[in-house]
């Protein structure tokens, strides 16, 4: 697998920070897979889930992440950290990772959108500036991924 992944931490499928970061992955050329951490359930948990072992291989095998979470208790969700805690040391070297994170207010999507970036790069990956969205402006995903892509250097 190559390309850009698509990787949604949000608990619930088919959210809007989802739809945003799919938005993301449109924008900056085309996501090849979309992880729905969500949708792994309790197989996250399970040392030989299937499932799980898909997802991480994918990621894995990723050029470009969009790694997207709502703020959770001033973070990340506790799902999309489970997935990633599964990746072994510097999974992500050599890779460039977009942190997509959303929020009720700036202030707070900014803060965990640091704490995201931090974690990506503790895994080895070359962060991109992230991305903080307050959740009154996600109707506008689009616009927003298109924004994001188009203030990317080279």
């Amino acid at each position: 697998m190559s390309g850009i992944v698509v990787v949604s931490g949000n608990p619930r499928a088919g959210s809007r920070t989802s739809t945003l970061a799919a938005a993301v992955g449109t924008a900056l050329g085309g996501a090849t897979a979309v992880i729905d951490v969500g949708a792994l359930g309790a197989g996250l948990l399970t040392p030989d889930d299937e499932a799980t072992a898909a997802a991480t291989a994918t990621v894995q095998g990723a050029d470009l992440l969009v790694v997207a979470t709502p703020t959770y208790k001033g973070s990340y969700t506790g799902v999309l950290k489970v997935l990633l805690d599964r990746l072994p040391a510097n999974a992500l070297a050599g890779k460039r990772a977009v942190p997509v994170v959303t929020a009720g207010v700036a202030p707070q999507a900014e803060a965990a959108a640091a704490l995201l970036a931090q974690l990506l790069r503790e895994l080895g990956a070359t962060v991109l500036p992230p991305l903080p969205v307050v959740e009154a402006d996600l109707p506008k995903s689009e616009g927003i991924a298109g924004k994001y892509a188009a203030a990317l250097p080279g």
